[in-house]
């Protein structure tokens, strides 16, 4: 049932509604394994990387609102229950305990460049559906590349292997 009527076709509804979902799920997951790291991490850099982390998080709890209130405007209902990021979140994240900064930061950049990577499918995907919902896929994958970016700086030298 569609208790808000979409401007969207039902097909392109769907498309776009299905990516806003698979976004809402990876940016809530992502504000999460945030403030855990930014909780647990430890080493000399704790201080510059745990309020940096704090960027990463207000970046994505700002997005999952907006993404999840375009899917409601085109008739998608959202879900970022707790039960379904659990069941849906697959970027990765902290291990339990304390954390060495330099394993944060590289937790971090790995869980950014898969969201990215995501992000341009969804892009893609909503090239002909959605150009609005893709407008904004656009401008979340900017921000979470300059994110991803910011914390891939924090290693280098990256160790060669």
């Amino acid at each position: 049932m569609t208790v808000v009527k979409s401007t969207l076709p039902d097909d392109a509804r769907r498309v776009a509604g299905d990516v806003l979902q698979q976004t809402l799920v990876d940016l809530l997951g992502l504000s999460l394994v945030g403030k855990q790291a930014h909780w647990s991490i430890v080493g000399p850099r704790f201080r510059s990387i745990h309020l940096q982390l704090d960027e990463v998080v207000d970046t994505a709890r700002t997005f999952s609102d907006t993404v999840a209130e375009r899917a409601a405007a085109i008739g998608v209902p959202p879900d970022g229950r707790p039960e379904t990021i659990a069941a849906s979140f697959n970027l990765g994240g902290p291990k339990v305990g304390w954390v060495r900064d330099s394993d944060v930061v590289q937790m971090v950049v790995d869980a950014l460049e898969t969201a990215v990577k995501r992000l341009r499918e969804r892009i893609r995907a909503t090239d002909e559906a959605d150009p609005v919902t893709q407008d904004l896929l656009i401008a979340i994958t900017a921000d979470l590349e300059k994110q991803r970016w910011m914390f891939d700086a924090e290693n280098y030298p990256h160790e060669e292997g």
